[in-house]
């Protein structure tokens, strides 16, 4: 499975017209394509920060999706303003305790490592870090997507609603500093959202 992620920096006031694109047009004509398996999309309305990703069955149904999507992506890039930043990945991980709804929330880590220890990076957090997020209040699910060239990957953890994610913050902090201790990893950075369009038919992988 793999996954194509746009994230713009936009402006907080044209969030609600994107999120209304996303949902409205977007996630149709995407349910058009081969290997299309889900949508979602991220956003902090305070900053105007969004991220959508896109999932695939393959990663050549991914790679013939690009010309198809690139309208969509500048006609969203037009909405919200600022540049995108576009990123494939493999999606690694995938496991959720119960569905997402409406008001849940997200909190994306970043990290980066040497490429050559992918293996590490995957082995730990699946008999590591996956166990104790799991034991979170509030757990709904969570993914790693990972860019085996780069070293680069984004765990993302969802929450039922934002007071759960906010009780979490302590805990995940600790978590996070323990797990790039033991996998050898650099945190990039680590980002809080609202799910606000969550279409997503990936199965689990663990």
């Amino acid at each position: 499975m793999y996954a194509r992620s746009t994230t713009i920096r936009g402006n907080p006031q044209s969030v609600d017209g994107g999120i209304a694109y996303m949902r409205d047009e977007v996630l149709s004509a995407m349910q058009q394509m081969d290997g299309f398996v889900g949508l979602s999309v991220l956003v902090d309305r305070e900053t105007g920060h969004c991220i959508a990703t896109s999932a695939w069955a393959d990663e050549a149904s991914m790679r013939a999706s690009a010309d198809r999507v690139h309208p969509m992506r500048q006609r969203m890039v037009a909405m919200f303003g600022g540049e995108p930043e576009v990123q494939e990945w493999e999606i690694a991980v995938m496991h959720r305790a119960h569905e997402t709804h409406d008001g849940s929330w997200a909190r994306l880590t970043w990290t980066r490592g040497d490429p050559a220890e992918g293996d590490r990076l995957l082995d730990g957090f699946r008999s590591n870090l996956m166990p104790r997020l799991e034991q979170m209040d509030g757990f709904c699910s969570l993914s790693l997507l990972v860019d085996r060239g780069s070293g680069l990957a984004v765990g993302t953890v969802t929450f039922d609603d934002r007071s759960a994610l906010e009780a979490s913050r302590e805990q995940a902090r600790s978590l996070r500093e323990d797990a790039a201790r033991t996998m050898n990893r650099d945190v990039v950075d680590v980002a809080e959202f609202e799910l606000v369009l969550a279409h997503l038919r990936v199965p689990e992988t663990v």
